[in-house]
């Protein structure tokens, strides 16, 4: 280890020590350090994808903790590009408002705010909005677009100075950054401190189950330190002195967890979902150590069939190119050894990415016109959970006779 990555010993929900290695997979890069032209000659270092169960609580994590200014500080990844997560997001503020009704006009704060796309939707809805986000660049676009946006990481000491400039917050938001955040302890402890006594702290993040049932192991990256599940997070919030009163599954990023908290002792009762979504989860043995030693075998299983279907084809002289550049893009071509000797180019929409190059493989990322100048014969859809919409947004590829592989949760071919 050195100064950009550090291993930590106890569990970052309970403190346990009893921590178990229970998969590993490729090291790799940070999954979101794409990397211009000039820097090419420049080797990537790469860094450990171990995951740890805590035999304590249940909690499985990765260790390893990549100083959090190299991944976030320079980041190029936002909501506001993906019509489908415009949408998935003002769905998610309708959900609030109606299911928990905070006051008109009242503060809604959102830990990991990015481009302000679900604030926009709150600040429509007539309430106060602020976010908090370490992407410098983004942070500053988002406050010039009229979401005041503060950069930086979020802090028990930023919380008390917001509640001192802005007053306490009715609802706080933190979306697929409740999974990044080493001292959750101390995150947990602003959160509750800047939180309402009747206000709510929501939260989603990728759901353990939906990983381990649909083999999702690309979603394991060093920006994700957490694979969150209802039991160990309703004993971490009752040791923080709060109170998990609901959990659902959603759709987004595969499969993901809604979860609501609320201080401890609040008005709202605790819904029936959550302890059925526990018990679902001591069902399917994520209480159990052996249960994700299985996982890592089935694993290697699509790792064979992927790549021996990929190389077959480049072996027939077929051109190769990938759509989507995802941060679980680089997890998935490490680990099952895709490079630029299979991956000719990927495709992606985002202009923040196009033109820069794929952390460590170094495979060009261009605008989704190459596929139409280029002409590849198969496109490997990396952002898998957004293969429905590629598809059919792109269906004159297919007409044309080219042809999509789906990598996850199975391989398919269309």
């Amino acid at each position: 280890m050195d100064d950009a990555c550090h291993r930590r010993t106890t569990c970052r929900l309970c403190a346990g020590t009893h921590l178990s290695q229970v998969l590993s997979l490729a090291p790799t890069p940070p999954a979101n350090a794409f990397v211009s032209k000039d820097r090419l000659s420049q080797t990537q270092q790469t860094f450990p994808l171990d995951i740890f169960f805590c035999e304590d609580c249940h909690h499985v994590q990765l260790l390893d903790v990549v100083d959090p200014a190299v991944l976030f500080e320079n980041y190029v990844y936002v909501s506001g590009t993906s019509p489908v997560f415009v949408k998935h997001f003002d769905d998610y503020a309708a959900f609030v408002i109606d299911q928990y009704g905070p006051e008109a006009g009242s503060l809604v704060f959102d830990i990991g705010s990015n481009d302000g796309t679900l604030l926009k939707t709150f600040k429509k809805a007539g309430h106060r909005v602020l976010g908090v986000d370490p992407a410098k660049d983004i942070a500053a676009q988002a406050s010039a677009g009229g979401i005041e946006t503060i950069t930086g990481f979020f802090s028990d000491t930023m919380a008390k100075q917001i509640r001192s400039d802005h007053g306490a917050a009715g609802v706080i938001t933190a979306n697929n950054v409740f999974a990044h955040i080493d001292d959750l302890g101390g995150v947990l402890d602003g959160i509750r401190a800047l939180l309402a006594d009747d206000g709510v702290f929501v939260f989603e993040v990728s759901y353990l189950v939906d990983v381990f049932e649909d083999t999702l192991f690309d979603t394991i990256y060093h920006e994700h330190l957490a694979y969150h599940a209802v039991g160990p997070l309703v004993s971490f919030m009752d040791a923080h002195d709060m109170e998990l009163i609901g959990a659902e599954r959603v759709s987004s990023h595969g499969g993901s967890l809604r979860a609501i908290a609320q201080k401890k002792g609040g008005a709202r009762q605790v819904a029936a979902s959550v302890r059925a979504l526990m018990d679902l989860e001591n069902k399917m043995g994520l209480d159990r150590a052996e249960t994700y030693r299985d996982f890592g075998a089935r694993i290697e299983t699509l790792k064979g069939e992927l790549s021996t279907l990929l190389r077959d084809k480049k072996s027939q002289g077929r051109s190769i190119a990938a759509f989507g550049a995802p941060a679980k893009a680089t997890t998935l071509m490490y680990h099952f050894g895709i490079g630029d000797d299979v991956i000719d180019f990927i495709v992606d929409d985002s202009p923040l990415k196009q033109g820069l190059y794929s952390p460590g493989m170094h495979i060009p990322v261009v605008p989704s016109s190459a596929i139409y100048d280029r002409k590849p014969d198969d496109i490997v859809i990396l952002a898998w959970n957004f293969a429905a919409p590629i598809m059919e947004k792109h269906k004159s590829f297919l007409d044309s006779g080219g042809c999509f592989i789906v990598p996850l949760p199975t391989v398919e071919i269309y």
